[in-house]
């Protein structure tokens, strides 16, 4: 099947109209940015690691308080290291300088997404592709956190982009410049020092399963090969020796030996889960884009010959398929493969009126209305969710969530409609409209009246109020969040509750102890033992997200 079945690429966007998406997405992305505290436990430590970084000047090593955090090369580092210092927020302990990388890849990362579909496809195709990714729950939450994946996809997209016009190329007698096949194997590089290996999944897998299925491999000397591998060592390889010189090895058998190849035969940090998990997930994580992936199905196994169609399988598949089988699994390992499936969704959508008109058969349909009330259901959830848990924590109405939650369940419901006549473009944009007043009420309203009420910021404004000491250092016995060294300070020790009677014990006049009140009677009786008597100089309530325990924190001196 050839490029026949799909509409004529009349519609080309100019840079003043990628511009002003830029500038759409920006504003979409930017909300929350400073409002959300440094989210444990990946996030925290990103920013810890950074901020240590820049104090101590060594941006080869880089450490989690005096701990080596060997599980990835230091690039997501030296990119947050910059924005820090470029803000100048060190002290102040900024966080949303440390997320400006993945700020500006979330939109660039949105941006590739157009130019790939403007190239396999049309730009209509592609930008109704961008804003699929652009609103997706995952992208939405991976987007405004200072960890790495965001970061990785657009480097991953760049690639791609490279590879798209490699591989549409083929069908005409265009030359393509040298400029694509070098900005491929750079993005290689700096994915390689953003994540390692990981980013030759979804690069190098792709032109691979291309050549097998089409018989066909000429196409790959666009990119220049023979010589484009070496920029991409020559970008990794200098702190590769750096680090191996400061580490004696050790960073590569952590990063390679324990944490990515442990990963593939074990689940990690309870991350185990059993072939399957995305694809159960991906109603919630790609919503509201996966009610018309969902529909679009039928019509993509039915094009999945079109060379189009078929390269952007040959990315989806394969990744996809490493991810499931691999026992470690968290969300984002497949956030890579969204771009590609906005890009199919949207053709799916773009050509109704001429191919396609939904699923036919009378299982198809049932099977699709079914998706349809779960995903009706996880879009009440994301509506009305954020307002129930913020009268949970603080006994308030947000009233503005509340009519922007109206709001929202009216647009789901006129979706709904618009499915049930077959207006499927209709549908889709009425969507997304919904799910960016979602995130307005929960990035705009509901997290900044909720700031006050996370733990670890509650903690570190009472230890800076209480302190008796510019120098104090708290040994917190019951909270041992990352977030918590960030907000308090690189010294804060992170122990059990007999380590923190004896820290007392040793730093009388300065040292502090963060002792749950489940734990106040063992701390108590570590204290008798050594005659020491302490004084109570404030608690802190509240829920420690990560493990769901509700924590009534005393901060405590020693009285001299």
């Amino acid at each position: 099947m050839t490029l026949s079945s799909f509409p004529e690429k009349s519609f080309r966007m100019k840079a003043s109209q990628y511009t002003w998406l830029a500038l759409f997405v920006f504003m979409l992305f930017l909300p929350g940015r400073a409002t959300l505290p440094p989210l444990d436990r990946d996030e925290a430590r990103y920013m810890q690691a950074t901020s240590q970084m820049i104090e101590s000047q060594n941006y080869i090593d880089v450490r989690f308080q005096d701990k080596p955090r060997y599980l990835q090369p230091a690039g997501i580092y030296w990119l947050e290291a910059v924005a820090v210092k470029a803000t100048g927020t060190l002290h102040d302990k900024a966080v949303w300088a440390y997320r400006i990388p993945s700020l500006l890849a979330a939109v660039g990362s949105v941006l590739l997404t157009v130019l790939i579909g403007s190239i396999l496809f049309d730009s209509y195709i592609g930008l109704l592709a961008g804003l699929f990714l652009a609103v997706s729950v995952l992208l939405m939450g991976e987007g405004r956190m200072a960890t790495i994946d965001t970061t990785l996809l657009f480097f991953i997209l760049l690639a791609q982009s490279s590879l798209a016009r490699s591989w549409m190329v083929r069908l005409t007698s265009e030359k393509l410049p040298v400029s694509v096949g070098i900005i491929y194997w750079v993005a290689i590089g700096c994915g390689l020092m953003l994540k390692g290996p990981v980013v030759l999944i979804p690069t190098l897998l792709p032109p691979i399963i291309l050549a097998w299925v089409k018989k066909d491999k000429t196409w790959w000397k666009h990119l220049h090969p023979k010589w484009g591998w070496v920029l991409a060592l020559l970008i990794v390889i200098p702190w590769c020796v750096a680090i191996w010189i400061i580490s004696d090895g050790k960073f590569f058998t952590d990063a390679i030996g324990t944490n990515f190849l442990g990963k593939v035969a074990s689940g990690k940090e309870a991350h185990g889960a059993p072939p399957g998990l995305y694809l159960g997930i991906f109603l919630i994580t790609f919503w509201p884009g996966s009610l018309f992936t969902a529909w679009a199905l039928p019509f993509i196994w039915k094009e999945r010959k079109a060379e189009s169609v078929c390269f952007l399988l040959c990315w989806i598949i394969p990744h996809w398929l490493v991810f499931e089988l691999i026992a470690t699994k968290l969300p984002h390992y497949v956030l890579p493969t969204y771009p590609a499936i906005a890009i199919l969704t949207s053709a799916a959508l773009w050509n109704i009126s001429k191919t396609w008109d939904g699923p036919t058969s009378k299982w198809g349909r049932c099977l699709f209305y079914i998706y349809m009330v779960l995903w009706i259901v996880i879009g009440v959830l994301l509506a009305v969710g954020g307002i129930i848990y913020a009268y949970y924590m603080t006994g308030m109405l947000f009233w503005a969530a509340i009519i922007g939650a109206v709001g929202v369940l009216l647009l789901i419901g006129y979706t709904v409609v618009c499915i049930l006549k077959y207006n499927m473009q209709r549908a889709s944009l009425v969507a997304i409209g919904a799910a960016i007043i979602v995130y307005l009420e929960l990035f705009v309203i509901l997290i900044p009246g909720l700031s006050s009420e996370w733990l670890s910021g509650k903690v570190a404004q009472t230890v800076n109020l209480l302190k008796p000491c510019e120098n104090s250092v708290v040994a917190s016995a019951s909270y041992s969040e990352p977030s918590l060294v960030f907000l308090v300070g690189k010294e804060t020790k992170l122990i059990n509750v007999e380590l923190t009677a004896q820290f007392l014990k040793e730093n009388q006049t300065c040292g502090l102890a963060l002792v749950d009140q489940r734990d106040q009677k063992k701390f108590m009786d570590f204290l008798d033992k050594d005659g020491l008597t302490v004084k109570e100089l404030g608690r802190v309530h509240g829920l420690n997200y990560s493990n769901g325990k509700q924590l009534n924190l005393g901060l405590y001196k020693v009285i001299q």
